[in-house]
C-alpha cells in the first residue's frame, strides 16, 4: 500500500506553521491513542502513521528533505509504513510528548541534543541512452555550504572554544515549576545543544559553514535507468558548528533514442523490409547499442510484426555482469509511387497467385462466409 502524503496524514497544508503542525499532531494523537483504543489495529495504525508524519514535519530539515524529495528522502535509513524500518517510534514517541507536556508525562531524563547534520541536495543529471550502456564519469558544478575553513567548522574563533550555555548551563534542558508538577522542556536558547557561541568566527559568524561552488567528479555506473536515484554519503551540506555533512542525490535523466526503445534491460526496435525481402528471405544488419553491427536472418515468407531476439545485446545489469536482448520487429513496408514496369508485374503476380500462397487470408474468408451464411 503506498504511503499517504504526510501533510495529508496531519490535515494540513504545506503552508502550516511549527504551532498548527504540533496542534494538529496532538488531535490525532490524543484520538487514536493505544490506551484509548485497546485492541484497535485500525486506531493503532493511525496513531503510527500520524507520530510518523509528525516525526518528519516537526523538524525543518526533515521537512525540508522530504518537501524536495517527498517519502524517498527517508529510503535510506528512514522509517516506513509498517514496522517502521529503523524509526525508533519509543523514542519518538517520548520525545514528542515531551514536548507537549515535559517530563512529567513519560518523558525520559536523557539530555536532548541539537541535529546539526547538513541538508541533503538534489542534482539532476542527464546522459544519453549510450552513456547509459557503457557508463561515465561527470564533473557536475553546484551551489553548497562547507565547512569553515577559518574555524574548522567549530563556529568559533581560532583558539577558543563553544561556551555553556548561560540558561541551561550545559544541561540543554531547563525545567520549570507548574504547580505540583517539574516541567522539563528543550532550552530555548541553544536549541538544547548545551553551548553557545561565545567568540563566533568572523568567517562564518558562528555558524561553522560558509557558502560555496563546488565541482566534483561522479561515476555514473553502467546500466543505470531513466529515474535512478543515486546516493553520495556525506556530499550533502556541510552541518553546523562541527554536524555531519547530508547527502548529495544524483537523479538520472536518461534520453530517449532515435532508434531503441528501453525496457528494463532489454532493447527493441523496428526494422522495415521490403514486400520481395520478406516473401524470398534476406540477411540484413542492423546496429547495435554498443556501436556496432548484428547480422539476423530474415526467413521466407516471414510475416509483419515478427520479432527476432539477439541474446545478450541489450543493456547490461546494474548489479552482475550480465546483458538484456535485443528484439528486433520486422515491418514490412508496402511500396508507394510505382513505375509502369512494377505495376505490371504485381498485376501479373495477382493473376497467377493462389490461396496456398496467402494462407490467413484465405481462413479470414472462410470465416466470412460462415458468418454471412449464419
Amino acid at each position: 500500500m503506498a504511503k499517504r502524503d504526510y501533510y495529508e496524514v496531519l490535515g494540513v497544508n504545506k503552508s502550516a506553521s511549527a504551532d498548527q503542525i504540533k496542534s494538529a499532531y496532538r488531535k490525532l494523537a490524543v484520538k487514536y491513542h493505544p490506551d484509548k483504543n485497546k485492541g484497535d489495529k485500525s486506531a493503532e495504525e493511525k496513531f503510527k502513521e500520524a507520530s510518523e508524519a509528525y516525526h518528519v514535519l516537526s523538524n525543518s530539515e526533515r521537512k525540508q528533505n522530504y518537501d524536495n524529495f517527498g517519502h524517498a528522502a527517508f529510503e535510506n535509513g528512514g522509517g516506513g509504513r509498517g514496522g517502521f524500518g529503523n524509526f525508533d517510534f519509543s523514542n519518538h514517541f517520548s520525545d514528542i510528548f515531551e514536548d507537549f507536556f515535559g517530563e512529567g508525562f513519560g518523558g525520559s531524563r536523557r539530555s536532548r541534543r541539537t541535529n546539526n547534520r547538513g541538508s541533503d541536495l538534489r542534482y539532476d543529471l542527464s546522459i544519453s541512452l549510450e552513456e547509459a550502456f557503457a557508463g561515465k564519469k561527470q564533473d557536475i558544478k553546484f551551489s553548497t555550504s562547507e565547512k569553515c575553513d577559518t574555524c574548522s567548522g567549530s563556529g568559533s574563533k581560532p583558539g577558543h572554544q563553544p561556551g555553556a550555555c548561560s540558561m541551561c548551563g550545559g544541561h540543554g534542558q531547563v525545567r520549570s515549576s507548574q504547580g505540583f508538577f517539574t516541567v522539563q522542556q528543550t532550552c530555548p536558547q541553544c536549541a538544547g545543544a548545551g553551548e553557545e557561541i561565545t567568540n563566533p568566527c568572523s568567517g562564518c559568524n558562528g555558524q561553522g559553514k560558509k557558502q560555496a561552488s563546488k565541482r566534483l567528479s561522479v561515476t555514473i555506473p553502467k546500466g543505470v535507468d531513466d529515474g535512478t536515484r543515486i546516493r553520495l554519503s556525506g556530499k550533502g551540506e556541510a552541518g553546523s558548528r562541527g554536524g555531519s555533512n547530508g547527502d548529495l542525490y544524483l537523479f538520472i535523466n536518461v534520453h530517449s533514442h532515435e532508434l531503441f526503445k528501453r525496457s528494463d534491460e532489454n532493447l527493441f526496435f523496428e526494422c522495415p523490409v521490403s514486400i520481395a525481402d520478406a516473401a524470398l528471405g534476406t540477411s540484413i544488419e542492423i546496429p547495435t547499442i554498443d556501436g556496432g553491427k548484428a547480422k539476423i536472418k530474415i526467413p521466407a515468407g516471414t510475416q509483419t510484426g515478427k520479432q527476432f531476439r539477439l541474446k545478450g545485446k541489450g543493456m547490461p545489469y546494474m548489479r552482475g555482469n550480465d546483458f538484456g536482448d535485443l528484439y528486433v520487429q520486422v515491418n514490412t513496408e508496402i511500396p508507394i509511387s510505382l513505375n509502369k514496369e512494377q505495376k505490371e508485374l504485381l498485376e501479373k503476380f495477382r493473376e497467377i497467385e493462389n490461396e496456398r500462397s496467402n494462407p490467413s487470408i484465405r481462413k479470414f474468408f472462410q470465416k466470412a462466409k460462415g458468418f454471412w451464411k449464419n
